[in-house]
């Protein structure tokens, strides 16, 4: 079966097709680090995920590029509160990031490009937009006319003279139409443009703008505007033209639309041939799950809280393009899932290391429900990633495998052996669960074991032993963990 995936850009489900048979090139716009990331995040993480797995499963090289946007009015808001400047804060945020993506059991990708590192790209791409005619100066500047490309607003199917304005009120006095967007900013951060985003921790407005990144440009110092970094990034790490790129729903304009226009108007090519797009995670009361409301649980409480295996589930038991709402009751529901899904695939491996795993018995109502539930499975995930449906797939197998252990004395070997390959293969592989607790109690033990260490090392430090302290640092970093001294004391990530 052919996998097929619903196309925002042309509002239809379509065969895919990537331009290289055996690889895919796939972008996931990636977080804004100026929180720590919640749930809502995190479905977007792990559908994509689940998406990279299944293509790689299906027999593609998929070359999976997410980027951070560490620079940004938002990531200023924070000096002072998160770190000394943009940088200090980026980084923090960065940092909790990817403990987070780790501990989600997430593939990792191909590259995480931050936009810092990409200025010299961006500048390239906005010079040959104004080379072409697509693009403008004004007073140091520089803003992409919308009306120079004639299919803007086809991802969103908007109308140009009918859409808003882009942009701050100063940007609007010195653009040629209202919905121009800027693709370079003259100057640095207006403490005015961070006034919604302080905490009263943060510094004040006016320090903190003094430690926003700025960098020169053709038109003078300024920073790159938002929509031109992932433009420049895909670009670098991919090429010109990718297969897939998916992001947030919320995304779609006019991040994706920006994308499109300034992208195919400096290559003259498609920029991607797919477009998908997630669900926003609602919250109970019917809003959307975001930082700026506050109505959210960030990804590392709901992983103390429920485990990682749970959230995923959790987020994987509605498809990427169906509403999903996260209340105590969804959540639930995912819980006993999965300890349903666990206890199935424990009993089958359980009995199949058992003396009463038989070589000459067969069971054909198990081994016709193993296959069924490998087709079904495979239909999912081909319809557009279902997992939904993917997932109910691994609960009728579930109902088999108790069905014959608990109707039988004696057990079909082979039927159990290839329950058991099919929990692993898509339970595990595609939709990236843990199942059967391995590993879990070696992992606490090393919690324990480097957390002890850490407190020889700070008592080490408080006798004035620095060069030991340093010794034991440097012997538990050559182990994999990773160390960090924070204000609160030192903090940990295994590799």
């Amino acid at each position: 079966m052919t996998l097929r995936v619903t196309n925002s850009l042309s509002g239809e489900r379509e065969p895919f097709e990537p331009a290289d048979p055996d690889a895919v090139l796939l972008y996931y716009c990636g977080l804004t680090t100026s929180d720590p990331a919640h749930l809502g995040h995190a479905r977007g993480w792990v559908h994509v995920d689940v998406m990279h797995r299944w293509l790689e499963w299906l027999g593609y090289d998929v070359r999976h590029v997410e980027n951070f946007t560490d620079v940004n009015e938002k990531i200023v808001a924070r000096v002072g509160e998160d770190g000394d400047s943009e940088a200090d804060v980026a980084e923090t945020y960065i940092r909790s990031v990817i403990e987070d993506m780790r501990s989600l059991n997430l593939e990792r990708a191909e590259v995480y490009p931050r936009v810092s590192e990409h200025v010299p790209e961006i500048i390239d791409l906005v010079e040959r937009l104004i080379e072409r005619g697509y693009a403008y100066e004004a007073n140091g500047s520089v803003y992409f006319d919308v009306t120079s490309f004639e299919e803007y607003g086809k991802l969103s199917n908007q109308d140009v003279d009918e859409m808003e304005a882009q942009g701050s009120p100063d940007e609007q006095s010195e653009k040629r139409n209202p919905a121009d967007f800027a693709l370079w900013k003259a100057g640095g951060v207006d403490p005015d443009a961070i006034a919604d985003h302080r905490h009263d921790e943060a510094a004040p407005a006016e320090q903190a703008c003094e430690r926003a990144q700025t960098w020169d440009s053709p038109w003078g110092e300024g920073r790159p505007g938002w929509h031109i970094e992932c433009s420049a990034m895909s670009m670098t790490h991919l090429d010109e033209t990718i297969d897939i790129h998916v992001g947030g729903q919320d995304l779609v304009f006019p991040h994706h639309e920006n994308e499109i226009a300034q992208s195919e108007a400096a290559t003259g090519q498609s920029f991607a041939n797919y477009w998908l797009h997630v669900r926003l995670l609602d919250a109970p009361d019917d809003e959307k799950m975001s930082s700026s409301l506050g109505n959210f649980e960030t990804v590392s409480e709901a992983i103390e809280r429920y485990g990682p295996n749970v959230v995923r589930t959790f987020l994987l038991s509605t498809a990427y393009h169906s509403p999903a709402t996260y209340s105590s009751e969804t959540v639930g529901e995912a819980e006993a899932r999965f300890e349903r899904l666990e206890r199935g695939y424990e009993r089958a491996r359980e009995a199949l290391d058992s003396t009463d795993a038989r070589t000459k018995i067969e069971d054909d109502k198990l081994r016709e429900a193993v296959e069924t539930a490998r087709e079904e499975f495979e239909a999912a995930m081909n319809d557009d990633f279902n997992t939904r449906a993917a997932l109910a797939s691994l609960r009728e197998l579930t109902a088999a495998v108790n069905a014959h252990l608990d109707e039988s004395s004696e057990y079909d070997y082979v039927g159990l052996r290839e329950a058991l390959e099919t929990y692993e293969e898509f339970g595990g592989g595609v939709l990236g669960l843990t199942l059967g607790n391995e590993g879990e109690g070696t992992v606490e033990l090393a919690d324990e074991l480097v957390e002890l260490i850490l407190r020889v090392r700070e008592e080490e430090r408080e006798a004035g032993n620095y060069e030991r302290a340093d010794q034991l640092r440097d012997d538990i970093e050559a182990l994999g963990v990773e160390v960090h001294d924070t204000d609160d004391g030192p903090a940990f990530r295994l590799e």
